[in-house]
């Protein structure tokens, strides 16, 4: 799969092609569905497969103090869609230029111009162009004009809701990962290069592999069941302490994952932390002591976690 620029249009094979269009942040079911609509009328028509996204999200842009609410990273994203088949994955920079074309003009100069869309495929409450002055009615209308077909996917249920990355963001917050899961299809990973810490952990026992948490959404602060996927594909099992550590002076905010039976330098690697399980909340202990102790057992209980699915 092929990552391309959106303001700098496509190669010639990817002209033409059916592209699902929406920011996909978490690509949870409902993204899904609308990639998995455009993927049969590419097949169908026999075109190229392009899915686009945005880059910052358009909040980030407008509300550049907004608190961290980031599910995946344009990383995360391209092999989420390779997964889904795209034959190309489209990234539009959000800037001051894309902020303030017309929905015409993001038509005109991005679908039209630049990628030479024969069809689009939304979420039925997609919004687009300076002001929110597109939607999906704006969309068909200008695809008529222009000679390319539009798709709209209404809003995938689940547990009587429809699903939604604020959705998944509410539950994270709470601290149910699990559901969370349900709603994307896969854990909520959290992916960085390990860093170096002050190594406190090495000398209790336990020493961990450091990621800082970026853009990401904040779950909640606390102990977890994790797995852990190296940059080499395997996959090892651990348990994380995802919060501010206070127990310790002064107060820094971390993912910090101890992978069970691995004794590998990880600095410098780039590794993806899936939370698979919130087993409590971060507490602050009298002395190291009583910290180990309860790390034990937070260990043993996330054994126990993991060893079951």
């Amino acid at each position: 799969m092929e990552r391309l620029d959106g303001g700098a249009g496509v190669p010639e094979a990817l002209r033409g092609g059916i592209v699902a269009l929406g920011n996909f942040d978490g690509f949870h079911l409902g993204h899904q569905a609308v990639v998995g609509r455009a993927r049969e009328r590419a097949q169908a028509e026999q075109r190229p497969l392009l899915v686009a996204t945005f880059d910052p999200h358009p909040v980030r842009f407008f509300k550049p103090d907004a608190a961290p609410f980031r599910l995946t990273t344009l990383d995360q994203r391209a092999r989420l869609f390779a997964e889904a088949g795209a034959d190309g994955m489209v990234v539009f920079g959000f800037d001051a230029a894309l902020a303030g074309l017309t929905a015409e003009e993001f038509v005109a100069q991005r679908l039209v111009a630049g990628l030479g869309v024969a069809g689009v495929v939304t979420g039925d409450d997609f919004t687009f162009g300076k002001g929110r002055g597109g939607n999906v009615s704006v969309l068909a209308a200008l695809g008529e004009r222009h000679g390319f077909s539009v798709d709209t996917v209404c809003a995938v249920g689940a547990g009587g809701e429809a699903v939604s990355s604020s959705r998944i963001r509410d539950l994270l917050k709470s601290g149910d990962p699990a559901g969370a899961a349900k709603l994307l299809t896969r854990p909520f990973a959290i992916e960085g290069v390990v860093q170096h810490g002050d190594k406190l952990g090495r000398t209790i026992g336990y020493p961990t592999a450091n990621v800082a948490l970026g853009t990401y959404l904040r779950p909640a602060y606390g102990i977890y069941a994790v797995r852990v996927r190296l940059d080499d594909g395997r996959i090892v099992d651990g348990a994380a302490n995802l919060g501010i550590r206070p127990t310790f002076d002064p107060p820094k905010e971390l993912l910090e994952a101890y992978l069970f039976d691995f004794a590998e330098d990880l600095y410098g690697r780039t590794i993806e932390v899936a939370l698979i399980a919130y087993l409590r909340a971060e507490a602050k202990f009298d002395g190291l002591e009583a910290l180990v102790a309860q790390m034990d057992a937070d260990c043993v209980a996330a054994r126990v976690v993991l060893a079951g699915g």
